[in-house]
Order: structure tokens, then sequence, then C-alpha cells
């Protein structure tokens, strides 16, 4: 990454690239903002994007690509078989992968449905650092359960640890003799762990769990999404990986793990994925999967297009200052907030800035599902959409009860290289008025609860009329401001 310093003495991001191409954005009033996130049922993934002004919610598909991903998509290959485009793909991940076997797919959840269909069976166990939603869902429909092994620091708000997504090796070799090695479908690491601050793990950590299954004959699975970010902070904060190339740090990875999945809607800056493998054998075993439910083996349900951009993008992952953008930024805006006395997650991770909501709105129920409360107050006073990362991203428990998270998340992620340093400032200001009037704020409840990954769709309705005295304050203090 570039080193530069400022003469007089400021600490933030620079930008090592150019905007060429821009997209307009609508801030409407707050009253109409009022109107949306009712009209959404108080569920920012059902707002319409003409009302949002920053879109926050995610990084998945919504990552600027660059002028040489968007020259490459220009001479797409559309055929069914045989494409120079899957060609062209399939030579780039196996070139940033070091694998011999790719298969395509649509996105990350198609590839965690393959696996979980291909190894996990009623009574069988994957462990992992931390789970992710959809990861957890497709287990658990298939009959396994999962096993959460991310060190304490993981779980922990403010702490200095530099990888907090690096798993329990002791509490990993406990579940694999309770359960027995036959019974453990696979391990699953996830590089920059999305529910809890997008941590990132080790190299060390990773060995030493790559040792571990192979000493038990267990399938290793890198959730490769967000390895990006995981590969900044590797070569940022451990100390063997400064000597090491970006490159050198990825195959090293590779060479730990059995299998790597991907969603290419983050690690590409594209949109779709894929699955790798050094073993012939599984690779076989997934293969059959891809026809059935993606679209045949040199496309597998990806535009043209996308794959072409893929290919470009993966090469640009191994440029430090292209991926380095997102985890500055974050950095900053973190390093702001906390300096503000806003509760925020520390150290800074990937992905985006995570806004401590039980700390936030202390006074807010954990049933009541503070995290989704804020998201929705946040949208009020600024236009930015949120995402929940808390109980509401839970699935209530076999007999009904509320299944509480380990942490309530407000995920303000900040997609690379799409907002400005000004645009973050803004962010950061209408956060400081929310929390100054953070008692006007209350709970959510459920008028429509879906019973599978019902964050996505679900609909809520506040407790009380505090929406209405939010929008009334936010007049008194902003006047006729946006």
């Amino acid at each position: 990454m570039a080193n530069v310093k400022f003469y007089a003495g400021e600490s933030f991001p620079l930008e090592m690239h150019k905007v060429r191409i821009i997209q307009k954005l609508n801030l409407i009033p707050v009253e109409e903002r009022g109107k949306a996130i009712a009209g959404a049922g108080n569920n920012t993934f059902l707002l319409n994007n003409r009302d949002v002004f920053m879109d926050m919610l995610t990084d998945s598909g919504v990552n600027a690509m660059s002028d040489r991903q968007l020259a490459s998509m220009m001479k797409a290959d559309d055929s069914y078989a045989g494409s120079e485009t899957f060609t062209r793909l399939d030579k780039s991940v196996k070139h940033f992968f070091g694998c011999k076997y790719f298969l395509p797919a649509h996105q990350g959840r198609a590839c965690e449905n393959i696996l979980s269909q291909t190894f996990v069976k009623p009574g069988y166990v994957v462990p992992m650092n931390y789970h992710f939603t959809t990861a957890k869902a497709l287990i658990t429909v298939n009959g396994g359960t999962v096993e959460e092994l991310i060190i304490d620091e993981g779980l922990k708000i403010r702490s200095e640890c530099p990888f907090k997504g690096d798993i329990d090796i002791g509490r990993l070799k406990e579940v694999i003799k309770r359960y027995g090695a036959d019974k453990v479908a696979y391990v699953r690491m996830e590089a920059g762990t999305n529910l809890v601050g997008g941590q990132p793990f080790s190299l060390a950590n990773y060995e030493e769990v790559s040792k571990l299954c192979r000493a038990s004959k267990i399938p290793l699975v890198l959730d490769a999404s967000l390895l990006a970010d995981n590969l900044y902070f590797n070569k940022r904060r451990e100390e063997r990986c400064k000597k090491m190339t970006l490159h050198e740090i990825v195959l090293k990875f590779a060479e730990l793990s059995d299998i790597i999945y991907f969603s290419a809607r983050k690690l590409g800056f594209a949109r779709g994925g894929g699955i790798c493998t050094n073993d012939h054998d599984i690779f076989l075993r997934l293969r059959e999967l891809v026809p059935l439910f993606e679209g045949f083996l040199t496309y597998g349900g990806m535009s043209v297009r996308e794959m072409e951009a893929i290919a470009v993008g993966l090469d640009e992952t191994l440029d430090e200052d292209m991926i380095s953008q997102g985890p500055i930024f974050i950095d900053y805006m973190v390093k702001e907030l906390d300096k503000r006395g806003i509760p925020v997650i520390t150290p800074p991770g990937g992905l985006g800035c995570h806004i401590d909501a039980m700390a936030f709105l202390d006074h807010i129920p954990q049933e009541q599902y503070p995290a989704g409360a804020l998201g929705s107050a946040y949208f009020i006073a600024s236009g930015i959409r949120g995402m929940e990362r808390g109980t509401l991203s839970e699935q209530r428990d076999p007999d009904g009860k509320e299944h509480f998270s380990n942490m309530e998340l407000l995920r303000l992620a900040l997609p690379r290289r799409v907002f400005t340093l000004s645009q973050v400032n803004y962010a950061i200001d209408r956060l400081v008025w929310l929390y100054e009037n953070r008692r006007l704020v209350e709970g959510l409840r459920f008028v429509e609860e879906p019973r599978i990954l019902r964050f996505f769709f679900g609909r809520l309705e506040p407790v009380s009329g505090w929406q209405g005295k939010l929008i009334e304050k936010f007049r008194k203090d902003f006047g006729d401001s946006l």
C-alpha cells in the first residue's frame, strides 16, 4: 500500500484511484424517510433504493468496478458451452488460488448449497469460527448442526486482538472428539467473520486448523468471500506475512485448504462465485450438482460479462492499493466514531463499520431487536441504509423460543471505491446526532415473521410512536436541512 503522510499531521484515507463514472444520489426529506421505513416494515432490505441516500446495507455486488473490468466485459463470449470467457475465468481462478479444479456458481450461497448437499447429513456437525446466515441455514436444512468456535476475544466489542476471527483450537479438538471425526462434515473457516465485525483470522491459526483436520481426515473449507480484506490484515498485522507477497499468502491459504468457495459479489468485485479444490474425488462429487442447480459447467448461472469482470477482478485483488481502500475507510470511520464516544467494534475490521446496538440503545431489551431499531432510526436520521446483524438475523429455536445473538450490531458496509470521504463524514455526523438523541428510540416487534431467513423479508412495527418523536427532534435541530 502506498505510504503517504500529510505535512500538517492529519491522518485520513487517501484514495489511490480517481472517479470517472458517477451515479446521482437522492436525499429525501426526513418526513418522507419516516414514511419509507414504515412502508418497508422497518426492514432496511425492503426499502426502495430510490428512497436511499447512501446504501451501506452490504458490500455484496455493489463494489465499484475498475476501468479494466468494464473494458473486459465488452469481449464476452456468450456461447452456452465451451465459452472463451469461461476459459479466461478458469485460468484466472486457477492462477489466483493455485488450484487444479474450478466449478462456477451464481454466488456464494449457491456454493454453500452444493457443499451442504454433498457433505452434510442428519446428525453431522460443521465446526466453524463463526456462522454466516445462509451457510448455517443450508447446513441445518440438511439435518446438520453448527458449532461456533471463535476465540473468546472474537466476541468482545472492544479488543486489541489483531485476529479476532481465529478459531479456538482446544475447542475444535473437543468437538471432534465429542462427535467423532466421521460425523464432522467439514470444518469451515470464514475469512472475515461477517456477523461479528468483519474480523480476520491469521495464517498461523489456519495452519493449526489445517494440521488438525488432516490428522483427523476432515475436509477444511475456506469461505474466501472476504479474503481480500483478510489478506490486507494478514499483510499489515501478521509479522511473517509482511515479508510475503499477497499472492504468496493466497497460495499458502489454498495449500492448507481442501475446498475453497467464494462469492465474487465480494471477491473480484463483480457478481458470481465458484468452488475450487485440488482433490479429484471431491471435484467429481461436487460437479454433479452444478448442472442440477446452477447451469452448465462453463457458466454456472453467471452472465458471461460478469465472468470477464471476475477474471480481471481477481488479478486486481493482488494489488494492495486496490484492496486497501475498504479497510482504510473503515479504519477512519471506526476511529472517528470511537473518539466521539460511540460504541463500535474494535479493532476496525473489514466489510464495514459495526455499531454496538446493545450499548448504543442499552434501554431496549434484546427481544425488541435493538440492532433493527437502530437501523430504522438511523435511516430516518440520515437516509443511510445499514444492515441489522443481531437477533433479527438469527432464527427461532425449534420450540419457538427466540435465539438471542451474541452481539447486536448495525453494520454500515463500505463497498470498495464507492463513497467519498465527505460522504463518510456525513454518515458519522448523523450517527453522532442520533447517539445524543438515542433515548427517543424504542424497540420493534414482528408483524410478519418468516420461518427461515426472516431478516431478508420479515416486517416489523415500532412498539410505540417513537419514530414521530425522532422526526420532530430532527426538524427542531436541523431546521429545513435534509
